[in-house]
């Protein structure tokens, strides 16, 4: 068997028409809509799927509640090149309707990074640390591989 690979990241929505219009602004990617069902935005590594809530949680299991929690646990990042690029993510968020969570900021752990909340509560940690560097497809490699 091959090397399990992360390929989609589902999030349910309440309202896909306006969670597809925030990604794509905030992403800056053209959302894939072919179906009406569904957006998949196609980024490198694993795309980002938007599909509504209850038709997500139905597909689960009919036990699985559409309730949302205060905090799941779990939350989504985006790794920039610069200071001034998380600076500017952050701004995108804001300007498409996320809240800010946490104002970008030094970290204790070196970096610099801010979180969003987008519009239906998922928690987005937009960071630059100087131990990442991409290589020439944009993949984030420790500083020490490359």
């Amino acid at each position: 068997m091959k090397i399990p690979r992360m390929t989609v990241i589902s999030l349910g929505v309440d309202d896909l028409p306006r969670a597809t219009e925030f990604y794509r602004q905030v992403l800056n990617t053209p959302p894939n809509t072919a179906s009406t069902a569904i957006t998949f935005i196609e980024l490198p590594g694993a795309w980002l799927a938007l599909y509504p809530l209850d038709k997500l949680a139905e597909d689960i299991s009919p036990q699985v509640p559409t309730t949302r929690n205060a905090f799941s646990g779990i939350t989504l990042a985006h790794n920039a090149r610069s200071k001034d690029e998380v600076v500017a993510m952050m701004k995108c968020a804001e300007n498409a309707g996320a809240k800010i969570v946490k104002e970008p900021q030094e970290t204790f752990w070196g970096g610099f990074s801010g979180y969003f909340a987008d519009l239906d509560g998922y928690y987005w940690e937009v960071a630059w640390g100087p131990m990442f560097t991409f290589d020439d497809n944009g993949n984030m490699r420790l500083a020490a591989d490359s």
